[in-house]
């Protein structure tokens, strides 16, 4: 009975956490460098910013910002040019670090947890390097230092994407929900563009970056990962004292494909 009355208690708090529509949840904006940048806030305690991946937004975290929320003050960011944030000139992973370092130091933050998946990975290997300040730990998932880390092919691909091209996937994946949240839908094309040059970038952080880093890391992959789990191996070996986890039976999408399992691993490793 009692195992039955908590598996009930489980499913409904797990049903309630996936009816919040994370990522048009009332959220707000900061004004960065002349751009409207979005965010939603959840739970207290410590801040966990939470960093999307390429052609995505908030909703990439949408049944895990539940429970993390129990243990940390959520504060999840839709990146410039992507979910509800306005457009910029020019992004890189750079300059995206550069942005959420400015989100850091406009919320008053006195020190911050990182959770990025995919480009918000990338880019919090930067923000790392550039704010020990504020940066103590981070968790990164699917992310690469450099397009080393890509399968092979995969950039001869990207670099022939075109706006007129866009492919089925694509257009599914990210371009639906873009002009439904975007202030920038009637200019899609100029976001679809920035976000192909950046991935197609060759370096994302260099080695001696990374191996100068003072943040505590937990490193992510699915065994399935589209990031190659050889390069993965690399970043770990580079950053000191960081942590690798691949998880099995999962690919680039864990935080759809096992979120319990992630939650657990990141709350155990903020809270050592």
């Amino acid at each position: 009975m009692k195992k039955l009355l908590f598996l009930g208690i489980l499913f409904l708090s797990q049903s309630l956490f996936a009816q919040i529509p994370y990522g048009s949840n009332n959220g707000k904006y900061l004004s960065i460098r002349g751009a409207k940048v979005y965010y939603e806030e959840y739970g207290k305690g410590t801040p966990l910013l939470l960093l999307h991946g390429g052609f995505g937004s908030i909703s990439n975290f949408n049944q895990v910002i539940g429970p993390l929320s129990k243990n940390y003050r959520v504060i999840a960011i839709d990146s410039p040019g992507q979910g509800r944030s306005e457009q910029i000139d020019s992004i890189s992973y750079q300059i995206y670090a550069n942005y959420y370092a400015s989100f850091i130091d406009q919320m008053k933050l006195d020190s911050v947890y990182v959770l990025g998946w995919s480009d918000g990975g990338n880019s919090a290997y930067i923000l790392a390097y550039d704010r020990p300040d504020k940066v103590k730990k981070v968790v990164v998932s699917g992310s690469n230092s450099d397009t080393d880390g890509y399968p092979d092919g995969a950039i001869d691909a990207m670099k022939k994407w075109t706006p007129e091209t866009i492919s089925e996937e694509f257009k599914e994946y990210w371009l639906k929900d873009f002009l439904k949240l975007s202030p920038n839908k009637n200019n899609w094309q100029k976001s679809y563009m920035q976000l192909k040059h950046m991935w197609i970038t060759k370096e994302v952080i260099s080695d001696d970056h990374l191996s100068k880093i003072k943040s505590k890391f937990l490193i992510v992959y699915g065994d399935r990962d589209v990031t190659k789990l050889e390069h993965g191996l690399h970043i770990y070996r580079k950053i000191p004292g960081s942590q690798l986890t691949i998880l099995p039976n999962t690919s680039h999408f864990v935080f759809v494909e096992k979120p319990t399992l992630i939650s657990n691993m990141i709350v155990d490793f903020l809270g050592k």
